[in-house]
């Protein structure tokens, strides 16, 4: 299993998998204020697509809203399509 990490500088912020300097996947946000982020890109390398791995990186940014009470403005074109497509994550759509 893919192990996803995080980081996070209080400006900008990344969920991504492999090393953060040249990472297999990664979904890049920056804050919009205390409570709102802005998906900006999210990339998967050719060996990991098709396997869901956008999903996933997405899952742990709506988990993390979740947790610390937070909005998402999905600008990214895949981030945008998953919350037009599944209803179940808008209550964390600004």
């Amino acid at each position: 299993m893919l192990e996803i990490k995080h980081t996070d500088d209080g400006k900008k912020g990344e969920f991504y998998i492999g090393d953060n300097h040249q990472p297999l996947a990664e979904m890049v946000y920056s804050w919009a204020g205390e409570s709102v982020f802005i998906i900006e890109h999210t990339d998967v390398a050719d060996p990991l697509r098709g396997q869901g791995v956008g999903n996933k990186l997405l899952d742990r940014a709506v988990a993390m809203a979740r947790e610390k009470n937070l909005k998402i403005i999905p600008l990214c074109p895949f981030a945008k399509s998953v919350f037009d497509k599944d209803p179940s994550i808008h209550d964390v759509l600004k």
